[in-house]
């Protein structure tokens, strides 16, 4: 049996990493994870601001480029400016969503193609833009980030539902075609995580907290640094007979009752 460089198997060193979402909250959490195991990142969103302080904080290999992932007419040259300007796209990490909660009768058409559009259309955008690169040099990654909406019935979140369970069905679908190419596709289901927007959320409402941790059989919220490790491992060589997968990270909400 060959020997293992342990460290070196779980490095990203080398790999271009295009992170949607990746100012804030989890995407940012990937993107500092990946960035410390050596790969070079591209932050991706809407808010310029937000995407420069990241960067910021980050230091060399990070770059930002302001796009909306559901002007699915640009990300075609979205890829090819990034390739032009840091390099050929190795990672792909489709994290970027929005949130609706909103009772399913009073969910509009409308709502509910919003939601889709921003996380199944702009990802599926970005995988077609990707791929042939990816192909053409037998190498690549692409990570989804799903949700425990992906795994069991929430309310009053039909349209999220909906999106992060297709999500999942596209990982297989995907990985049954690209994964002969070399392309490895994976999702992460986190758990309930302690970022900005949970901190929000859960601000003023203890009670719901308590059912929170109640339900978690870890009894605590995750860091998103629990992600961005997930995220590491999966687009590292450690992974690399891991191919259609949704990782659950979650403290054991999943499994738990």
């Amino acid at each position: 049996m060959p020997t293992v460089d342990f460290p070196k198997v779980f490095s990203l060193q080398g790999e271009i990493a295009l992170i949607t979402g990746g100012g804030t909250g989890i995407g940012l959490a990937i993107a500092r994870s990946m960035h410390q195991a050596g790969a070079a990142v591209v932050l991706v969103g809407r808010r310029e601001a937000e995407l420069a302080q990241a960067v910021r904080e980050l230091g060399d290999r990070a770059f930002a480029f302001v796009h909306d992932v559901t002007d699915v007419g640009a990300t075609d040259e979205l890829v090819a400016r990034i390739a032009a300007q840091v390099g050929p796209i190795t990672c792909l990490v489709n994290n970027a969503g929005i949130h609706l909660k909103k009772p399913a009768g009073e969910t509009t058409p409308e709502e509910f193609d919003s939601v889709l559009r921003t996380h199944v259309v702009g990802a599926h955008a970005l995988v077609r833009a990707v791929t042939p690169g990816m192909i053409s040099r037998r190498h690549g990654v692409i990570l989804f980030t799903a949700s425990m909406a992906s795994l069991f019935g929430i309310p009053q979140v039909i349209a999220y539902t909906a999106a992060k369970s297709a999500l999942v069905g596209m990982v297989r679908g995907y990985a049954t075609e690209f994964s002969p190419h070399g392309i490895r596709i994976n999702a992460i289901a986190p758990g309930w995580i302690e970022t900005e927007m949970s901190a929000k959320a859960l601000a003023g409402d203890p009670a719901r907290r308590a059912k929170i941790v109640g339900r978690t059989p870890m009894a605590k919220l995750g860091s998103p640094a629990d992600i961005g490790w997930a995220a590491v491992y999966l687009a590292s060589p450690a992974a690399q007979f891991v191919t259609g997968i949704t990782l659950p990270v979650d403290g054991g909400v999943s499994i738990g009752f």
